[in-house]
């Protein structure tokens, strides 16, 4: 970009020039917006301190300029490379997101059961191998998956959504440690199952930019990727982080989709709105990506989600809201090559 909104006081091209060092060769985005500047660095090689003094030397460099009131600074450590060969199988919407705790696997379930309820054949996976929770949101905690032919078979759910996940593979409550390469070859089960009658599978990512997200843009490359955020300011940034992951590996961004926005008191009826507003909108309109529209904070939700009935199964003024994520999300399915 090439000013920032509404501060008319700073520039990009402005801010890069002030960069130290071999920062300005490492810049992969800058983006200013509000007077908060958003800059992301390919880091690929650099140790833990080289990354913490190349973000203080850009931090201690950017602060004092004009229109600058904040510095955010992330750090890529991979290059996803796109796959050479034709990927085969159901098509693949990736749902991530920059952090964890803004309700990421709650609307990936919903997503799936409201796609679902429009007619389309969809699969789950829950590719949080250290914190999976899909098993408990769809109804299927207690179920064991089992092989067929050197293939898991996905666990079919009460609301219709067949789905595989750790949950189904490992004892109740058992930590799971382990590292890359074995992280990779669970992901690789998960998705590589029998997933014959699916035509489309949704993948609910754990947060962050991680080895989960390379194996899975490395080697299977979903067909479009869904962002999700809460409305805070601080989305911009981490919405902003997982978007650059798929973008560098030729995933299309579908589209930013607010959650937990809006509070309604159950009492009075009176919405608040404690996580902030439009955070999200912000983000998409800054990455110029569509505005998938906003999923609210409601108890119901939170109620359903724990006792494995997904609000998007069910009628409500909830369920509408995911039922109309999912025909966005379904229209530009339609539309894609």
């Amino acid at each position: 970009m090439n000013s920032g909104e509404g501060t008319g006081e700073a520039s990009g091209d402005g801010l890069k020039a002030l960069l130290p060092g071999d920062a300005g060769a490492r810049l992969q985005s800058l983006r200013l917006i509000g007077g908060r500047a958003i800059l992301v660095f390919d880091a690929a090689g650099l140790g833990s301190l080289a990354r913490e003094r190349l973000e203080a030397e850009v931090k201690g460099a950017l602060s004092g300029a004009a229109g600058v009131s904040e510095v955010h600074v992330a750090m890529m450590a991979d290059k996803a490379e796109p796959v050479p060969a034709p990927r085969k199988g159901p098509r693949i919407i990736a749902v991530g997101s920059g952090k964890g705790g803004v309700g990421k696997s709650t609307l990936a379930a919903n997503l799936a059961v409201a796609l679902a309820r429009s007619g389309r054949k969809v699969g789950l996976v829950d590719a949080d191998i250290y914190g999976p929770s899909q098993a408990r949101l769809l109804g299927t905690e207690g179920t064991r998956a089992v092989a067929h032919q050197g293939k898991l078979v996905p666990v079919q759910s009460p609301c219709g959504v067949p789905v595989l996940s750790m949950a189904h593979l490992t004892p109740p409550g058992q930590a799971i440690a382990w590292r890359g390469p074995k992280i990779a070859g669970a992901l690789i089960q998960l998705v590589e199952a029998h997933w014959d009658n699916a035509e489309l599978l949704v993948i609910d990512l754990p947060p962050g930019t991680g080895d989960v997200q390379l194996t899975m843009l490395q080697r299977f490359k979903p067909d479009g990727a869904v962002i999700v955020s809460t409305p805070q300011d601080l989305a911009l940034m981490d919405a902003a982080r997982a978007a650059e992951l798929f973008t560098k590996g030729g995933v299309p961004v579908i589209g930013v989709v607010e959650n937990m926005a809006g509070y309604a008191c159950p009492h009075c009826g009176e919405v608040s709105d404690p996580f902030g507003s439009g955070g999200a909108e912000d983000a998409a309109r800054e990455m110029k990506v569509p505005f998938l529209g906003r999923i609210p904070l409601h108890i119901a939700i939170r109620r359903e989600a724990d006792a494995g009935t997904p609000t998007a199964a069910g009628e409500s003024p909830q369920a509408e809201a995911f039922a109309a994520l999912a025909q966005a999300v379904g229209e530009w399915l339609d539309k894609a090559p």
